[in-house]
């Protein structure tokens, strides 16, 4: 297969867990070579996702590597194999290629999960309360940036509104859902827009309140995908300089408890809708 110049995220991460099985076999990158009738030149390539891999490598790798997980393998294999090009790839030399990322995130998740202290989440953004986020950066960006932004953050919601959605726990504190990002009207438009968003079977919304006692988790933002197996879960979380995604299973598994931890002192979903609803009411 030729080389990659530039492998997407997903291209990377199924390198990076082929890695993970090398290493957890004990095996250095030439032993593996040698097992697969190649060089250690080969198997950095498609550990570093620079190079692709067919199904009947990535089954032998995993042999090699005694691995004996065959939900695992079958993931590994599904990333592999996956010649998807997805709506995103429309933005390919527009935007920053982290966007194109997350939405390829996105588009194989199994399901979702936010924690949300001072935006609403971007999957329920209408397209007045997104670019009032993107139009408040400094620099500024230019128009027509701004514009892909907001197209692009719209088409994202495809995997809450499309034909094939997955299922979505948001959490969200009171502070997200007050703040104006944009004029009263936008922001009454945009809560309006959650409450029906809400009333879907696979979504969910819960709500943490300014007066609930001794909560000390503001800084616990963050987004967690689904992936086939919990060993392809990923955590995203903004870095000072992009989005930085999230594949330890040792952090993996501290989010994990962090959302049950958040979401088991937010409001039930009835009262959230009760919730949102007064404050819509309020505007």
């Amino acid at each position: 297969m030729p080389r990659r110049q530039q492998p997407t995220a997903r291209q990377e991460r199924l390198g990076a867990e082929l890695r993970k099985l090398r290493e957890a076999a004990g095996l250095k990158g030439r032993e593996a070579a040698a097992l697969l009738g190649t060089d250690s030149a080969q198997i950095s390539q498609i550990e570093f996702g620079t190079a692709g891999v067919s199904e009947e490598r990535v089954r032998r790798l995993a042999a090699h590597y005694s691995c004996t997980d065959d939900a695992l393998i079958a993931g590994l294999v599904a990333m592999a194999t996956d010649r998807t090009r997805g709506w995103w790839e429309d933005f390919r030399g527009l935007l920053p290629t982290s966007f194109l990322d997350l939405a390829e995130l996105e588009y194989h998740a199994t399901y979702r999960h936010d924690i949300e202290f001072l935006n609403v989440p971007g999957l329920f953004q209408t397209e007045d309360y997104a670019r009032a986020v993107f139009s408040y950066r400094v620099p500024e960006l230019p128009r027509e940036d701004t514009e892909l932004r907001v197209r692009h953050r719209m088409q994202r919601k495809t995997v809450l509104e499309g034909s094939d959605v997955i299922p979505y726990e948001a959490v969200v504190h009171e502070a997200a859902l007050r703040i104006r990002v944009g004029d009263r009207a936008a922001a009454r438009a945009q809560l309006s827009h959650v409450l029906r968003l809400s009333e879907a079977d696979h979504i969910t919304v819960r709500v943490i309140p300014f007066d609930l006692d001794s909560f000390g988790g503001a800084w616990s933002t963050m987004m967690y995908v689904g992936g086939a197996v919990p060993q392809l879960d990923t955590a995203v979380r903004d870095a000072p300089h992009g989005t930085a995604l999230i594949d330890s299973e040792a952090q993996l598994s501290s989010f994990r408890a962090l959302f049950r931890k958040v979401e088991a002192v937010s409001l039930d979903p009835a009262r959230s809708r009760d919730f949102i609803h007064k404050l819509a009411k309020e505007l």
